[in-house]
């Protein structure tokens, strides 16, 4: 991993994010170049390396107080109806420039059932968030169920699914399925030309990373969950092993 490289994936995720840098949590996820490759290596601070950029240090990366991270979880919940997922809260962070990054979340609060039962206190003493606090409840009972032998989950890797990209002749199919490779088989059965899966992204969330990967291919869609995409949008996707 060398310095160039590196400024370089700074000012293509730039660019593709409308001109404002990265913050180095969404960095790692949408590049694969973890912090140590350039911690301690390159530059002392992230903000150091965004000025060999040629960009001001994102000032939306700055430190968050828990409770307003809170209220702007909060609202978002509110707005779904329900407590978002890893990948709705990534889209969020794309869309908002103003919403925390989604790496924001665990480093302030830890696991998910941590962060579920911060939410919970937080909403528990404040009676008009009431119906947050029941969604709290409902996924905290779900969890507790799926760890129980014989609960609505059974084998460990049950929980799993996949989402794959697949490609017939110029175009890219972005899907999920719990088994890698049977919905290849099954499509190639179905198209004209041969279907060849192109990579595969192992993930808990299968309904959301699918939805994040169809939100952030949207402007390249021709049918359905085809999609005409560039080598940069398929080396993106290849990046991910796991979601």
């Amino acid at each position: 991993m060398d310095r160039q490289h590196i400024i370089a994936e700074i000012k293509r995720t730039a660019q593709e994010n409308g001109g404002v840098p990265l913050g180095r949590g969404r960095f790692v996820n949408e590049t694969g170049i973890r912090i140590s490759d350039w911690s301690g290596r390159f530059w002392a601070r992230w903000g150091d390396a965004l000025l060999e950029a040629g960009f001001q240090p994102n000032a939306l990366q700055a430190a968050y107080k828990p409770d307003e991270l809170m209220e702007r979880f909060v609202g978002f919940a509110r707005q779904l109806g329900h407590l978002p997922v890893d990948a709705e809260l990534r889209v969020k962070a794309t869309q908002d420039k103003s919403f925390p990054s989604h790496t924001i979340w665990r480093s302030h609060f830890g696991s998910k059932t941590a962060f579920v039962k911060h939410v919970l206190d937080y909403c528990c003493i404040r009676p008009d968030l009431a119906d947050v606090a029941a969604m709290c409840t409902a996924v905290a009972g779900a969890d507790r169920n799926a760890s129980r032998p014989g609960g609505s989950v059974g084998k460990k890797d049950e929980s799993f699914g996949f989402v794959y990209l697949i490609r017939s002749g110029r175009y890219y199919k972005v899907g999920r399925s719990n088994s890698a490779g049977r919905r290849e088989y099954e499509l190639a059965i179905q198209l004209p030309e041969k279907a060849q899966t192109a990579h595969v992204i192992r993930t808990d969330d299968p309904v959301g990373i699918e939805a994040y990967w169809h939100n952030r291919f949207a402007a390249k869609r021709k049918n359905g969950e085809w999609f005409d995409l560039t080598a940069i949008d398929i080396a993106a996707f290849k990046r991910r092993k796991f979601m």
